[in-house]
């Protein structure tokens, strides 16, 4: 009997349990209250929706056409070389880079310093994913570039723009692989047009300088205008040690390329013209201490035996002096324009040599002693140490 009676007890107690959780939502003393976390809620959750499709302005419009357009032309371009390490032997090493398609037959201008030393092949990256091997057709090291060539079926072309007429404030964009994320469209303006160097210090005329994010993995894409024509060729980012960008970036103006890939079509290499001499820049202080006819100049040096300037007459210096602890050779010509443009100082001729090419005719004028005259002279082809 005491058995059965603590048995009921149980199965009171048991049901009462179950009743109070299951079935009063209530409680016993007015609403329960809500704790944050619970499943239930004592509203519902009510959404504010689009009813349509969002509608772009025309500058987003025009951002998206740019990209929809030039994608497709847009490569990456993965190197591959053998490098020496000190515990393991030679070891595969990969490099990345981006490049754009210039015509059907599969020709892709990139920066040299993206294949550079690519002893175990280049991969090109289509925008459908595609892999094909690449080949160098020709490299110009001064201007870093480098074209390229593939055989894939559908290629789809740029268009390159005059890149002569770029003003400070015009929109660019940039299409490339930073860091790896192919595809990556940023845009910017331009800051600024100079004069750069390369990493080897040679000059590069009007590069184009902007604060489009150009990032590692960028160098070799297209820089565009509004009309998504290629003004440039990404190159390289002032990024104060970050390895990263910093907001001021720059291109290779696409004039420039233009110019060198006409030879390295034709010939596999750039042949550059060259006046054929060793040169020094004169400054209104030196001209005037050193008595010279002329506030600036370039101050031959010496010419090279069989060059353009021997064989236009021109002449090298013959008497040693010193600008500080620097030796020049004084006596020589002094060119104080090509073509009629002033000419300060070797960069002004480097410029003016990316305008021709080796075998044209310029007019260079000096002042000899106390003369000016104006000579003729048949450009040759540059080597290493001679402009």
């Amino acid at each position: 009997m005491k058995l059965t009676r603590i048995l009921i007890i149980v199965l009171l107690f048991l049901c009462g349990f179950w009743l109070i959780t299951t079935h009063l939502e209530h409680g016993f003393f007015g609403n329960r209250p809500e704790f944050i976390g619970t499943a239930g809620s004592s509203s519902p959750l009510e959404l504010t929706e689009a009813h349509a499709a969002p509608a772009y302005d025309a500058e987003e419009q025009n951002n998206i056409a740019i990209y929809k357009r030039v994608l497709p032309s847009v490569v990456n371009i993965t190197s591959t070389a053998l490098v020496f390490d000190f515990f393991y032997g030679t070891v595969p090493q990969q490099g990345q880079g981006s490049g754009f398609i210039l015509d059907k037959a599969g020709h892709i201008l990139t920066n040299y310093h993206v294949i550079e030393g690519a002893n175990r092949g280049i991969e090109v990256t289509l925008s459908n994913k595609r892999n094909y091997p690449g080949r160098v057709v020709g490299v110009d090291k001064v201007h870093d570039l480098a074209l390229l060539q593939i055989d894939a079926p559908d290629l789809q072309a740029v268009t390159l723009a005059d890149s002569s007429q770029l003003n400070v404030g015009q929109k660019v964009y940039a299409i490339g692989n930073p860091f790896g994320l192919s595809g990556t469209m940023t845009r910017g303006i331009i800051s600024s047009i100079r004069l750069i160097r390369n990493a080897d210090g040679a000059p590069i005329e009007d590069a184009i300088q902007t604060d489009a994010a150009i990032n590692p993995g960028n160098s070799g894409g297209p820089l565009l205008n509004s009309s998504g024509e290629v003004i440039g060729i990404n190159t390289m980012i002032a990024s104060n040690g970050a390895d990263q960008s910093s907001g001021i970036g720059f291109a290779i103006p696409i004039n420039t390329a233009k110019a060198v890939l006409a030879d390295l079509i034709r010939y596999g290499r750039v042949k550059r013209p060259s006046l054929g001499i060793v040169s020094y820049a004169i400054g209104p202080d030196l001209a005037s201490q050193m008595g010279l006819a002329a506030d600036s100049g370039v101050l031959i040096q010496r010419v090279i035996p069989g060059g353009a300037a021997e064989r236009a007459g021109l002449r090298g210096g013959n008497e040693q002096a010193y600008v500080g602890n620097t030796p020049i050779m004084l006596g020589g010509d002094l060119i104080v324009a090509i073509d009629g443009q002033q000419v300060t100082d070797p960069q002004d001729i480097s410029a003016l040599m990316d305008k021709h090419q080796a075998g044209d005719t310029i007019s260079v004028t000096i002042v000899r002693g106390k003369k000016q005259m104006t000579l003729k002279l048949i450009l040759g082809e540059a080597r290493d140490a001679n402009i």
